[in-house]
């Protein structure tokens, strides 16, 4: 299981008051907004959410890293669990053309505001139960989805990704922490986490839940 950091320098790139978004606004009354992955979530104020997650670009450097590093072409297909709205799908169509993706998210309000050139190819729904065949996909993928899963979710959801992809290309990236700063840090920012490991648990539990791939990490330094 190789450790690949793919999102570092754009999570680097946004700047954080951990402190005032415990102190600022009731953050359980966030949290509970945040969880509905409406539009409150995606396109609302920051303290429930992105503050509004737009099509910018910022994606693409990422397309190119992963598409380079899994050697993707054009025919293979590509799962991306946890898409949101579609924007590194969007990009990786650009970086690999003819590459066949699909995406799943949660939520209706994500799928809705897609990026519209991958928006059709978008399916709702849950990561323990992916609804598709076995081994349909040569790359399967999950950028900041999976970490939001309570552990017994994680575990199905890990089994699916190993029941629908057909290779070793996979790819979980989750939020995670090094030391006591870090995790409170990450305490105090997310409002959808559900599962908080250090990377050396995070591993240990991809590997009992028989998972096959690679991992990577953001950390709320």
């Amino acid at each position: 299981m190789a450790i690949i950091n793919f999102t570092e320098s754009l999570h680097k790139a946004t700047q954080r008051d951990y402190v005032g978004r415990v102190t600022e606004h009731d953050k359980a009354a966030c949290a509970e907004i945040a969880t509905q992955w409406g539009a409150d979530y995606w396109d609302g104020e920051r303290h429930h959410g992105y503050g509004g997650y737009h099509y910018d670009g910022r994606w693409r450097p990422i397309a190119e890293a992963m598409a380079e590093h899994y050697n993707l072409k054009a025919g293979e297909r590509l799962l991306d669990i946890g898409c949101g709205k579609g924007y590194l799908l969007y990009e990786l169509t650009q970086v690999v053309p003819g590459l066949d993706v699909a995406g799943l998210d949660v939520s209706s309000y994500a799928i809705a505001h897609a990026k519209p050139e991958v928006q059709e190819l978008i399916t709702e729904g849950g990561a323990t139960e992916l609804p598709f065949a076995e081994d349909s996909f040569d790359c399967v993928i999950s950028l900041g989805a999976l970490h939001n899963l309570p552990n017994f979710d994680l575990w199905r959801a890990l089994q699916e990704m190993e029941r629908v992809g057909n290779s070793a290309r996979k790819y979980v990236m989750v939020e995670s922490f090094r030391n006591e700063r870090e995790k409170a840090n990450l305490l105090y920012w997310q409002l959808t986490c559900r599962s908080f490991y250090a990377p050396e648990e995070w591993s240990w539990f991809l590997d009992r839940a028989g998972y096959h791939g690679d991992l990577g990490f953001i950390f709320f330094e």
